[in-house]
């Protein structure tokens, strides 16, 4: 692996991101649109809304950011010009790390916009602070972008890609503890839980709505989450030459 190629790569995702208004629209209105709803929904309930919400800057940032990588990626390989940057001395991590670098700084950009968003004019409160939030948010972006990424190596067309939303979103969303807790869930879907990487993170903001500082657990939790994006990210890479023929 090649830090230069790899800053290199990420440099032109991010030029390329900076022409694309709509996607950069998505990265950065579309969290914050879905927050104000939120709050909107429980207008009157503030501590419903700082346990809902606090959760949701952690959610919306992962769905979001599968959905463009997933595309993006798999735009670069029906267009060809991954085949033609796989003709060059480039290492497939370098340009996976690449992707993940470049859209992770988007990520940073767009937590960073929802979390300012969600602790002034939303008015959300909690226990940690909004830098530490902000982070969990900007981790689970990442662990979105590398699943994102993983994920169009098996798509042919962007409606496949999309169709990987229910298989490997919305079970994690279902399992995370969001809607029911997970010691309430029967023992082989607690089990399930346990294995998908978007529970930790959610632990981790639950761990950040009642503790005034990051708890052991939360840096656990970030552990896991971290270290699953970047076994996405290597699993992708080792898949990609043969899917992008």
């Amino acid at each position: 692996m090649s830090a230069r190629t790899t800053f290199s790569t990420a440099g032109r995702i991010l030029r390329q991101l900076h022409h694309d208004k709509r996607t950069v629209a998505m990265i950065l209105v579309l969290p914050a649109v879905l927050l104000t709803i939120v709050r909107a929904m429980y207008s009157g309930q503030d501590e419903t809304f700082d346990r809902v919400g606090l959760t949701m800057l952690g959610i919306f940032p992962f769905v979001i950011m599968f959905l463009l990588t997933s595309i993006a990626m798999l735009r670069e390989r029906t267009s060809g010009t991954l085949e033609r940057f796989l003709t060059l001395p480039l290492a497939k991590v370098d340009l996976l790390f690449g992707y993940g670098i470049a859209f992770g700084v988007a990520a940073i950009a767009q937590a960073g916009v929802a979390t300012g968003l969600a602790y002034g004019a939303l008015g959300l409160d909690t226990e940690g602070s909004p830098g530490l939030t902000m982070l969990v948010a900007v981790t689970s972006a990442f662990l979105g972008v590398s699943l994102g990424l993983l994920c169009s190596a098996f798509a042919r067309s962007e409606f496949q890609a999309v169709q990987f939303m229910p298989a490997v979103v919305l079970p994690q969303l279902l399992l995370c503890g969001l809607f029911v807790a997970r010691s309430d869930m029967a023992g082989w879907l607690e089990g399930i839980s346990n294995a998908l990487p978007l529970t930790y993170a959610v632990d981790s903001l639950d761990e950040l709505g009642s503790s005034g500082s990051a708890t052991s657990d939360m840096w656990v939790d970030l552990a896991v989450v971290f270290g699953a994006a970047v076994a996405a990210l290597v699993a992708a890479s080792a898949t990609l030459k043969r899917r992008s023929g």
